[in-house]
């Protein structure tokens, strides 16, 4: 990951409400009804926006956005089914931003 792309992971993360979404949707199975077969199927682990609405509380335009700019941050993959938008972790991408973050505030080991 790039620095920007760091410092818009932080910043997307900086949220109570984002920071709690990224940690729903690691179990999202244990956090959220079933997604419909076809949906499991075809983008395992996603979860439909609604969904996430509910359980946050929030009105569905916040969640849109934190949604998108999580999304723009790199965090999360979206697929589209009919008119239901569902998204789902980008493990990969979370991986790579902790492996960089974790080597760039270790301290260095001393020979």
């Amino acid at each position: 990951m790039e620095e920007y792309d760091k410092l818009a992971v932080l910043k997307a993360l900086s949220n109570e409400t984002r920071l709690n979404i990224l940690c729903w949707l690691r179990e999202p199975e244990k956090q959220f009804n079933p997604s419909p077969s076809d949906v499991q199927q075809a983008f395992p682990g996603g979860i439909c926006v609604g969904s996430i609405q509910e359980k946050a509380g929030l009105t569905q335009s916040v969640i849109s956005s934190y949604l998108a700019s999580m999304q723009k941050a790199g965090l999360l993959e979206s697929r589209r089914y009919g008119q239901w938008t569902y998204y789902r972790r980008n493990e990969k991408a979370i991986e790579r931003f902790l492996t960089g973050l974790t080597a760039d505030v270790q301290p260095k080991a001393e020979i």
